[in-house]
């Protein structure tokens, strides 16, 4: 029986970082685990002191993707998973994935649905759905060839064999490989230089880059114009003149 919390939650200077707490599962995603990540999600985007969030993992992995003792009968609520992963790409405030091991199939489509990964130099990045004979529900088959290509995509998925974060980073699935006793202190400082700038202007910028890449260049030339428009009926552009700590 597992003795701690599923999700490990800090706030500090404006960021939420979650800690996937099931490492003798490989932080799998089972139904206490998928039911804490979306209350925690839920409370961030209403919570106006948090700016941005942190998405991370116990050691040794990221996630391990569901986990199949939960998932595995034909009436297990993947549907709860499915919603979840989903919730990701929809936030309004920005996430960073900190991937700090492999992070397979499931736990690939939530970190896609993030605004960005970094990875420590130990990170895998693995979609099994072929291998145990599963149709993707979570967005994989859209984001991810969004992310690295249609070639790259299509290798992965038919596959199943994972890259390593060498492999991600020269594909361009992640931003930055770091040593690995880096990698959550980098990302968390990278997030609170995000949380002292205007919320509501990273979120402006989040909408638009979202809804730009999802359409032609010309749609999201017209989005970004949109976004101006809007901006200036609020007012002068304000400077932001806080110093880095």
């Amino acid at each position: 029986m597992e003795q701690e919390a599923p999700l490990i939650t800090q706030r500090q200077d404006g960021v939420l970082t979650l800690t996937l707490n099931r490492p003798q599962a490989r932080n799998a995603l089972n139904l206490a685990l998928t039911r804490a990540l979306v209350a925690e999600l839920l409370a961030f985007e209403a919570d106006a002191g948090l700016k941005v969030a942190v998405v991370t993992g116990s050691d040794p992995a990221f996630c391990a993707g569901l986990d199949l003792r939960d998932f595995s009968t034909p009436d297990a609520p993947r549907h709860e998973v499915v919603a979840m992963i989903d919730m990701w790409p929809r936030l309004r405030k920005p996430v960073i994935a900190a991937v700090n091991g492999p992070a397979m199939t499931g736990a690939l489509e939530l970190a896609l649905g993030c605004d960005f990964i970094v990875a420590s130099e130990k990170a895998l990045f693995g979609d099994t759905h072929t291998k145990i004979g599963a149709l993707a529900g979570g967005g994989m088959t859209a984001r991810l060839p969004q992310a690295v290509g249609p070639r790259w995509a299509k290798q992965m998925s038919y596959s199943g064999v994972p890259i390593d974060a060498a492999t991600a980073l020269r594909i361009g699935l992640v931003n930055q490989v770091l040593p690995h006793g880096e990698l959550l202190a980098h990302v968390q400082e990278l997030a609170r230089q995000i949380a002292a700038m205007d919320p509501a202007l990273v979120a402006t910028v989040k909408r638009v880059i979202d809804g730009g890449s999802m359409g032609t260049l010309a749609h999201g030339l017209l989005l970004e114009k949109d976004a101006l428009a809007e901006r200036k009926t609020r007012g002068a552009m304000t400077w932001n003149t806080a110093k880095p700590a």
